[in-house]
């Protein structure tokens, strides 16, 4: 919890400010408004919130500044709790976890702090090496599976969709229990591209039927309301399970997961936040708790 209030310093302080009056009147919302933009919850979320907080005041008759903070950190919440779950492994064996994002998110990194967790959890790992187009991100996902001691199939220059399918098949052959493969970074609107990542969730499910089974999408919170649109963009085209949000630590922007939250209760689609990074090392990956994460965001 103080590793996540840190990183989320930069956001929260320019909502906690707000509350540094005596007075709950209308400059109070119109400051609260301007905070929870700048923290880029966008506009549907922060409009939600700021009715949503007005109700509670009334409902409580709440005069006193930390006692309206207390009834944001509740409204930030319950918005949140959607997108609270718990990534299962174990239905299916393998598990087969796809993992997608645009270069620069974290996409590699989070796969090693991912089997870091499924390997302390005692599930047997294998790596597939998928992002054959980048010798770096397969020289980078070679590094992760030695610090793990995972096994990894790979390619050099290979077709990534066949790295994949060899990789599932190879996962049951061997008795693993989770197989996670790392697909080439690209941006939503690289339509040539975004068909090769539909072709390998093809080839994955010919590898293994009702695969992937997961098909996460790594975003990094810097970038606030592009993470949103990469969210819409990657679930239009693969149909996403979860979310794995990186780089929390540090950014002024982690309001942005109020605006997935809103986005996904307006579409009645959710797609759940499994994991946020907040750091560099190994044990930096954290599950997502809507109620720690709020009181941080907000306190």
């Amino acid at each position: 919890m103080q590793r996540l209030r840190q990183g989320l310093r930069k956001t929260s302080s320019g909502i906690t400010q707000v509350f540094t009056g005596v007075r709950i009147d209308e400059n109070l919302y119109e400051e609260l408004e301007s905070a929870l933009l700048l923290a880029d919850t966008g506009l549907p979320a922060t409009e939600y919130l700021l009715q949503d907080l007005r109700r509670r005041v009334k409902e409580q008759k709440a005069t006193d500044p930390a006692a309206v903070k207390a009834l944001l950190v509740q409204a930030v919440a319950d918005l949140l709790r959607p997108l609270e779950h718990t990534l299962e492994v174990g239905r299916n064996t393998p598990t087969v976890i796809m993992v997608v994002g645009v270069n620069g998110a974290g996409k590699t990194t989070s796969i090693g702090k991912l089997t870091r967790w499924l390997a302390q959890a005692d599930q047997k790992v294998l790596l597939a090496a998928a992002d054959t187009f980048r010798a770096a991100a397969r020289e980078q996902l070679l590094v992760w599976a030695g610090r793990n001691q995972v096994e990894i199939v790979s390619q050099q220059g290979g077709d990534p969709a066949a790295v994949s399918y060899d990789a599932v098949v190879a996962g049951k052959a061997r008795g693993c229990d989770v197989v996670i493969a790392d697909t080439a970074g690209r941006l939503p609107t690289q339509v040539h591209l975004m068909e090769e990542l539909k072709k390998i969730r093809r080839t994955i499910a010919k590898a293994q039927d009702g695969a992937p089974h997961e098909v996460l999408l790594v975003v990094d919170g810097n970038t606030g309301q592009n993470a949103l649109a990469q969210l819409k963009a990657f679930d239009e085209a693969l149909g996403l399970t979860g979310l794995v949000v990186t780089k929390l630590d540090g950014t002024a922007k982690g309001g942005v997961l109020a605006a997935i939250a809103r986005w996904g209760a307006e579409k009645g689609r959710v797609v759940p936040v499994y994991f946020i990074g907040m750091g560099e090392t190994l044990e930096d990956l954290q599950r997502f708790d809507a109620l720690e994460f709020a009181q941080a965001l907000v306190s």
